[in-house]
C-alpha cells in the first residue's frame, strides 16, 4: 500500500482559502439575487399603493360629482367609457379588462411575446390612469386585477433589465417572474400577504408549468409585508366583530353557497359571452364593427342603473360593502342584482377594470338578500361576510383564494370554516354554468390572439377578440 502523500501546512492553507473564498462568492451571489428581487417586490408594492392612492381620489371625485348632478351621469358615463375604449384601442389593447387573464396566458409563452404585449410594462402603465379614469367615471369596476397585471410587467422588466442588460443571472425563468409579480401586485392592492400566496399557487399555478420555490414566494410575500408597513397593518374591510350564526342556522351557510354559485356562474359565464355572444346573430356583425358605440350603449346601462339606486352602483362598491358588513343595509333594495349589471355591462365593453372588488359587493349585496329571508335566523354581517367570499369563489372557481382573501382583509379568522364551506358549494354549483374557470376561459383567448394574431376580426367590442366577440 502506497503512504499517503502529505501536503505542506502551506498548501492546506491556501486550499482552505480558496474553498472558503468560492464559498463566500456563492453566498454573496445567492445574497445579491435575494436582493435583486426583494427590490423588485418593492417596486411592485410602490406601483400598487400608488395605483390605490389614485384611484382612490378618483373615487372621492366620482362621488362629489354624482351628489352634485346625479342625472348628469346620463351623458357623462356613457360619453366617457366610449372615449376610454377609444384610448383602449389606440394606446394599450392588451389593458382591457381585468388583467388577470393576460398574466395567466403570459406565463404560457416565449418571454419575448409576452413582454412586448399582455405584459408590456407601457401598456400594464397604462391601465393605471384608465382604470382610475372609468372609476371617476361611474364604471363599476375594481383596481385589484389591474394591478395583478401591472405588477407582473412591473416585476418582468425588471428581472429582464438585470438578466439581459447587466448580466445578472437570477436563475429565474420569466415565468415565475411573471406570476411572483403578479401575485405580489394582489397582496399589495388588499394588505393581504397570506392571500397573495394563495392566488399564486391555486389561480396562476393551475395548469402553468410555473416552479414556486422560496425565492419566489418571499417576492410574493416581500410585496404585501411592504405594502404593509407603508400604508400601515389595517384590515381593507374594517369589519365590526360578526356575531356568528346561532344554533341550527348552517342551513343558511349552504343557502348562501348555491345561490352565490348560481349568481356567480352565471356572471363568469354572462362575461365569458361577452356582448356579441349574447346578441341576436344579425347584430353580432354591427357590433364587432363599433366598439365604442357598444361601449356608449354599456355605459348608458351603468348609468341609469346610479340613477335608480342612488349612485351605489358606481365605482367599486366598496362603502356598500363596508356598510353591509358592519349591519348597515344599503338604500337600495336590490343593490346586488343591479351592481351585478352595472359590472357585467361595465366590462364588456372593453375598458380596463377588474372585477375582484366589485365582486365582493355583488355578493355582500346577495347576503343582505339572504338576509330577508333568514330573519332572526342569523346574523346580517356574517350572512354578508359568507357571501362575498362565496360569490367571489363562483365568479373565479378559486375557492381557496376566495376564503383567504375575504378572511385576511376583514380578520375573520373565527369564521374560516364557514368560509371554506360557502366557497367549496358556490365554486362546485358555479361550473353547472361556467365549466372553465373564467379567468382561464379568457386567458386562453388572449393566448390565441397573440399567437395567432392573423385570427383576429378587424374590429369589434373584443378588440381583436376571437369571432365570438366576448371580452376578456
Amino acid at each position: 500500500m502506497k503512504a499517503r502523500r502529505s501536503v505542506p501546512w502551506r498548501d492546506q492553507a491556501s486550499i482552505t482559502v480558496r474553498r472558503k473564498g468560492r464559498q463566500v462568492l456563492r453566498v454573496s451571489r445567492k445574497t445579491f439575487r435575494y436582493a435583486l428581487v426583494l427590490c423588485g417586490a418593492a417596486v411592485v408594492a410602490l406601483l400598487s399603493l400608488a395605483f390605490a392612492w389614485l384611484a382612490e381620489i378618483a373615487l372621492e371625485w366620482n362621488r362629489h360629482w354624482t351628489s352634485a348632478a346625479p342625472w348628469a351621469a346620463l351623458a357623462v358615463i356613457p360619453l366617457a367609457m366610449a372615449g376610454l375604449r377609444w384610448l383602449t384601442l389606440r394606446l394599450a389593447p392588451m389593458a382591457r379588462g381585468s388583467g388577470i387573464p393576460q398574466v395567466i396566458a403570459a406565463t404560457a409563452i416565449p418571454a419575448p411575446i409576452a413582454s412586448s404585449g399582455l405584459v408590456s410594462l407601457r401598456q400594464a402603465l397604462w391601465k393605471i390612469p384608465l382604470t382610475a379614469a372609468a372609476l371617476l367615471a361611474g364604471a363599476s369596476v375594481g383596481r385589484e386585477g389591474p394591478s395583478v397585471q401591472v405588477g407582473a410587467a412591473a416585476m418582468l422588466a425588471w428581472g429582464r433589465f438585470w438578466q439581459e442588460r447587466i448580466g445578472v443571472k437570477l436563475e429565474f425563468r420569466a415565468n415565475e417572474l411573471i406570476a411572483a409579480g403578479a401575485a405580489g401586485g394582489l397582496a399589495a392592492a388588499f394588505n393581504t400577504p397570506l392571500a397573495g400566496v394563495v392566488f399564486a399557487i391555486e389561480e396562476l399555478g393551475r395548469g402553468a408549468a410555473v416552479r414556486w420555490n422560496r425565492l419566489a414566494l418571499s417576492g410574493v410575500l416581500a410585496s404585501g409585508f411592504i405594502a404593509l408597513a407603508i400604508a400601515g397593518n389595517n384590515p381593507y374591510f374594517h369589519a365590526a366583530a360578526a356575531a356568528g350564526f346561532v344554533q341550527g342556522s348552517w342551513g343558511w351557510t349552504l343557502a348562501s353557497g348555491v345561490l352565490n354559485g348560481a349568481v356567480g356562474g352565471l356572471f363568469a359565464a354572462t362575461m365569458v359571452r361577452g356582448v356579441t355572444g349574447l346578441a341576436p346573430a344579425r347584430w353580432r356583425p354591427w357590433l364587432q364593427r363599433h366598439p365604442v358605440r357598444v361601449a356608449f350603449l354599456c355605459g348608458l346601462v351603468v348609468a341609469v342603473l346610479g340613477c335608480l339606486t342612488g349612485g351605489a352602483t358606481y365605482g367599486t362598491g366598496y362603502e356598500q360593502t363596508a356598510a353591509l358588513l358592519n349591519g348597515h343595509p344599503v338604500e337600495s333594495a336590490w343593490f346586488g342584482i343591479a351592481k351585478w349589471v352595472a359590472t357585467v355591462a361595465s366590462y364588456v365593453c372593453g375598458i380596463p377594470g377588474g372585477i375582484f372588488t366589485p365582486s365582493l359587493a355583488i355578493g355582500a349585496g346577495m347576503g343582505e338578500h339572504i338576509v330577508q329571508l333568514a330573519g332572526p335566523a342569523a346574523d346580517p354581517r356574517t350572512l354578508a361576510l359568507v357571501s362575498m367570499a362565496a360569490f367571489l369563489a363562483a365568479a373565479t372557481q378559486a375557492p381557496i383564494t376566495a376564503s383567504v382573501i375575504v378572511m385576511e382583509m376583514t380578520r375573520s379568522q373565527d369564521l374560516m370554516f364557514h368560509l371554506l364551506m360557502a366557497t367549496l358549494i358556490a365554486s362546485l354549483v358555479s361550473r353547472q354554468f361556467c365549466p372553465r374557470p373564467f379567468y382561464h376561459a379568457m386567458a386562453l383567448r388572449f393566448h390565441k390572439e397573440v399567437m395567432h394574431p392573423h385570427h383576429r376580426p378587424s374590429a369589434g367590442p373584443a378588440s381583436a377578440a376571437p369571432p365570438s366577440g366576448a371580452q376578456m
